[in-house]
């Protein structure tokens, strides 16, 4: 019998870091790459990047909403066949980050 043990975390109101965690930190981001050991990862040659796919395991929440849509939009997104609501939704989440990348 396994106990699941579940904290919970409230990311807008997280504990002061400690004086050693602060050290640590600093020590950490002056520390040059080169100085690392990174002899336990393994090397990601082209074979690896062949194969990825950029969120494969990202799933966002849904949420219901009202949205006003111009008719002869929404009569275009219906006449492409079933599924309008997710051609929608992959319409708007290109937009949005292809506007994420323009003000980054």
């Amino acid at each position: 019998m396994s106990k699941t043990v579940r904290h919970e975390v409230d990311l807008n109101n997280l504990p002061p870091l400690t004086e050693a965690q602060k050290a640590e930190i600093e020590t950490l981001a002056t520390t040059p790459d080169e100085q690392i050991d990174t002899s336990d990862i393994p090397e990601l040659d082209e074979a690896f990047w062949k194969n990825a796919m950029q969120g494969r395991f990202y799933k966002p929440t849904k949420t219901a909403t009202t949205v006003r849509v111009d008719s002869d939009v929404l009569a275009w997104l219906k006449g492409q066949g079933k599924g309008y609501q997710t051609r929608m939704n992959a319409i708007l989440r290109r937009a949005m980050l292809a506007d994420l990348d323009q003000n980054r």
